[in-house]
């Protein structure tokens, strides 16, 4: 290996000084855009928890916020609001061991048949998942055995988080609107 002279040194510095900040450049698409590090494969997360939603009693954890003007003579009770801070659950039994709370709203969003919208933060509180959420959004067709919604996002361990969310109903009280739903959740982060 051939060393160089001293006098080649401040020409080296000088073309190190003008082409580091050009090949920075290189990984710059735009003066509001960067591409960031790609870090590899993602991973994909399964969930599944039990979500508890309580209108009734003492202590509701689901509440009326809004309706509209002719919602109590809806057989759906459209334009219904609520505001929303539900228990999830790892077994279907209110005891067993709390994993998170379901926080955010879901409004009924059809005249003809019960539908919700739901915009839901599920956070979780137990294990590897601690502190961390996903977000949900959409349409939630109630009297479906099985029904479909998009997960959007997250936080935590679920940054930048997509998938679906499966729901059934594991238990429904018609005179309380009660109901304890199971969900299946795939999450790509």
């Amino acid at each position: 290996m051939k060393l160089a002279k001293a006098d080649d040194v401040p020409r080296m510095l000088v073309l190190l000084i003008t082409i580091l900040p050009l090949a920075a450049q290189g990984s710059r698409l735009y003066s509001w855009a960067n591409r960031l590090e790609e870090t590899g494969k993602e991973k994909v997360t399964n969930l599944q928890f039990y979500f508890h939603d309580t209108l009734s009693g003492k202590n509701p954890t689901a509440v009326k916020v809004a309706q509209g003007t002719d919602t109590e003579k809806s057989p759906t009770l459209f334009g219904a609001v609520f505001m929303v801070d539900d228990a999830l659950t790892e077994t279907a039994d209110p005891k067993s061991k709390l994993v998170g709370r379901a926080q955010g709203l879901y409004g009924s969003s059809c005249k003809e048949e019960v539908g919700l919208i739901m915009a839901m933060s599920f956070c979780f509180e137990d294990g590897p998942y601690k502190d961390s959420t996903i977000s949900m959004i959409g349409k939630n067709s109630v009297m479906n055995p099985i029904r479909e919604m998009p997960i959007v996002g997250g936080t935590g361990m679920f940054r930048m988080a997509r998938g679906y969310a499966i729901a059934h109903t594991n238990w429904f009280d018609p005179k309380t609107g009660d109901a304890i739903v199971g969900y299946n959740v795939t999450v790509v982060h």
